[in-house]
């Protein structure tokens, strides 16, 4: 299994279940998707730098995951995505590994 972890700084405007809902509604149209989280930050650490919330998309393989990458229902909610975003991509961190 392959965990897609995204950590997300929203603009302060943004409409964060609008995105979240956007992203769960992937697991119904891309196949491979085994479950699709999303939440805000409640770490007590302090590290977070700027990053407000994030999102897992857990893919059955990395085949899954590559072919998620360009599918057109994922590139369509990367936009919405990267709107919401401050600095657009700039306010992302992207980083997959197996489990």
């Amino acid at each position: 299994m392959i965990r897609h972890t995204v950590l997300c700084k929203f603009k302060p405007d943004a409409d964060v279940a609008a995105v979240f809902a956007a992203l769960k509604a992937l697991q119904q149209k891309i196949p491979g998707i085994l479950a699709i989280t999303c939440g805000a930050d409640n770490s007590p650490e302090g590290l977070q730098k700027g990053y407000t919330h994030g999102f897992t998309v857990d893919f059955v393989d990395a085949a899954a995951r590559d072919a998620y990458l360009p599918h057109p229902e994922h590139q369509k909610v990367g936009v919405i995505v990267v709107a919401a975003m401050e600095g657009g991509t700039q306010g992302l961190a992207v980083v997959d590994w197996e489990v």
